[in-house]
């Protein structure tokens, strides 16, 4: 038969803090997983749009290709095609066209 102490071991309960533990360790994981890149992410695509200059490839969220010709603070003026001027939102601009390398012809 157990002894009055050795119930009372076994039916303790954890105390508070090691129940977050494991919360905690949640929080952490979903910081460094999810939250910090979307960061980065966030602040590289403000540095992309904030260094936008005539004559930069762009891709708008649209899925158009056009050449910047002119900037206004927040509105990007994009060549699409000859004598065809838009205008977009800075906001829309996804990216920098990736520069084409040229292979030498054998």
């Amino acid at each position: 038969m157990l002894t009055e102490a050795a119930l009372a071991l076994q039916t303790q309960q954890p105390s508070g803090w090691t129940a977050l533990v494991p919360f905690l360790l949640v929080l952490v994981i979903f910081y460094f997983l999810l939250i910090l890149p979307a960061q980065r992410e966030r602040k590289r695509k403000q540095q992309m749009l904030a260094a936008l200059k005539p004559g930069d490839k762009v891709i708008t969220t649209g899925g158009l290709y056009g050449t910047v010709v002119g900037l206004k603070d927040e509105v990007v003026q994009l060549r699409i095609a000859d004598q065809v001027r838009v205008e977009v939102g800075r906001f829309a601009i996804a990216g920098k066209q990736p520069e084409k390398e040229e292979s030498p012809k054998t």
